[in-house]
């Protein structure tokens, strides 16, 4: 049961209400929204992956936050280790989305500058949508190539993607809700590049210890990204934030 802190509601927190908590703001241009789990001890994975840090309110939360979004934006990182094969919501959220005016599945979008992605992988073998591929002009064109072939392919940058190269890119497509879903990596060039609006960091009551990842790696920002606590929700000693951009 997901009980809401911040605001002090009392009770349990339904779908609806979840919904309601976190609507995208209304706008004419790309609003990023990221989501990331990390253990207590500031580890983002546990085994090698995120999963293993997640309950049960992490994935109803995670449900809505795709289930709200325009486009799923992940690094190709995430794609490798993760696989995102398939469909990204399933039948409920597609009814969901037809009564809301959304398309029946999100758009999909991966940051990859190098094209370091398989073409023959279930991720675009499976693909409920066509794939979007954000990449930069020093990628080997053999690979560009091959991947034409399952996906379109942009590019966002010179030697590596520009973080507001690629939100032009989503916002030339009507695709202005963003949910981010990682990596690391993606997450420090877009904090380095100030285009974080929104965090959504779940925080699981473990110490998983290792030597893994932070929710953001890269070279920092000239200045710090102030975010203010729009809510904090839990569940069975987990915490769910959600951050916005100050001011």
């Amino acid at each position: 049961m997901i009980t809401s802190l911040i605001p002090a509601t009392g009770g349990a927190i339904d779908d609806d209400a979840l919904h309601r908590l976190y609507a995208y703001p209304v706008t004419d241009r790309p609003y990023v929204r990221f989501n990331f789990v990390a253990a207590a001890d500031g580890a983002a994975t546990s085994g090698g992956f995120s999963a293993g840090l997640g309950n049960d309110g992490d994935k109803r939360i995670f449900t809505v936050l795709r289930r709200l979004a325009d486009v799923v934006l992940v690094g190709a990182g995430t794609i490798r280790a993760e696989g995102y094969g398939g469909e990204l919501v399933d039948d409920d959220a597609r009814s969901w989305r037809r009564g809301h005016g959304l398309a029946e599945h999100p758009a999909v979008a991966v940051i990859s500058g190098s094209l370091d992605l398989d073409p023959s992988s279930d991720f675009f073998g499976q693909a409920p949508v066509r794939p979007l591929i954000l990449t930069s002009t020093g990628a080997a064109a053999d690979r560009r190539t091959a991947l034409e072939r399952v996906a379109d392919v942009v590019d966002c940058g010179t030697d590596t993607v520009e973080a507001p190269a690629a939100l032009a890119e989503l916002g030339r497509r009507g695709l202005l809700k963003i949910i981010c879903e990682g990596g690391p990596a993606v997450l420090g060039d877009f904090t380095r590049s100030g285009a974080v609006d929104e965090l959504c960091l779940s925080i699981s009551p473990l110490l998983a210890g290792g030597d893994g990842p932070r929710i953001a790696v890269g070279r920092s920002p000239e200045a710090a990204i102030g975010l203010t606590l729009s809510s904090l929700l839990a569940e069975d000693s987990a915490l769910y934030t959600l951050y916005r951009r100050a001011g």
